[in-house]
């Protein structure tokens, strides 16, 4: 809180998602979480908590990162869009491979998973977790979630099962976040805890990760190289953050959010932006 009662400093706490990765398509592997980084609680990666921002009144920047969209057919998925709350700036989730192998998987906060005997990609320091490998017999590894890695592909084309996000208590209540994706297999794989997408099981596309929680796609066509799985996004990212009660604060125009009061702080979430020079003015 303000060294005096409804002044600014105000004393700011947050959570920070980026946009997740989305799934890759043939026996493919499945999105990483966006970046995850915050004031309360633990960051992605199992990075500890960030320190609180004391902010003056002014303006400051505000972007939620989308997600990537899942791989068109025989390719490999889009790597998740940056979110940016002041100067905390969170990775996209990387992309799940694809292509039976031909298209590896991408970095970003976590790691998307790899695709027919290709490893999993590396994650963001303190943001996340890296992703699977795809093993030999086709089985797509699993994203890399905010608390954990990817599960590898199996034998007899198991898909790996995405890693679980982390648990936030910032709005007053605990909600898990940012879950990597499910592989594609013969026997897909679930998402991590947190909003990761399912994989695909033969033929079939993955699911999407939840929006507003920066989860990973799930891998799609396990067996086949026609299938589109643009529909397995990632989910988009998220930013969150506690004031006091007392402090005025007000959006530029392009800004989606909602508001509730917890204790004595104002606990504002913001779903989307229009642009990347959207602000939140504090007074």
């Amino acid at each position: 809180m303000s060294g005096t009662f409804g002044v600014a400093p105000y004393s700011v706490e947050y959570l920070v998602i980026a946009g997740g990765g989305g799934g890759g398509s043939y026996n493919a592997g499945a999105g990483g979480a966006g970046g995850y980084r915050t004031s309360v609680g633990t960051s992605g990666g199992g990075g500890s908590a960030e320190s609180s921002f004391t902010l003056p009144s002014g303006s400051y920047t505000l972007t939620i990162g989308a997600g990537g969209p899942g791989g068109a057919a025989n390719s490999r998925g889009v790597v998740g869009v940056a979110s940016v709350f002041h100067t905390i700036s969170c990775v996209g989730g990387g992309a799940g491979g694809g292509a039976n192998g031909a298209q590896i998987p991408l970095a970003g906060g976590s790691g998307g998973g790899g695709s027919t005997n290709n490893a999993g990609a590396a994650r963001t320091t303190n943001q996340g977790f890296a992703g699977g490998s795809g093993s030999s017999t086709a089985g797509g590894g699993g994203g890399g979630g905010a608390s954990e890695v990817g599960t590898n592909g199996g034998g007899s084309g198991a898909g790996g099962a995405g890693g679980d996000g982390v648990a936030s208590t910032i709005t007053g209540s605990s909600v898990t976040r940012a879950g990597g994706g499910g592989g594609a297999g013969l026997t897909p794989a679930a998402g991590g805890a947190g909003g990761g997408g399912a994989g695909g099981g033969s033929g079939a596309v993955g699911t999407a990760g939840t929006v507003n929680t920066g989860s990973g796609g799930g891998g799609g066509a396990y067996g086949y190289d026609n299938v589109n799985n643009a529909v397995a996004a990632g989910g988009s990212g998220v930013v969150i953050f506690t004031v006091p009660a007392q402090a005025s604060v007000t959006f530029s125009a392009g800004v989606t959010h909602s508001v509730a009061k917890v204790g004595v702080n104002n606990v504002y979430t913001v779903t989307a932006t229009s642009t990347t020079d959207e602000t939140v003015t504090f007074a």
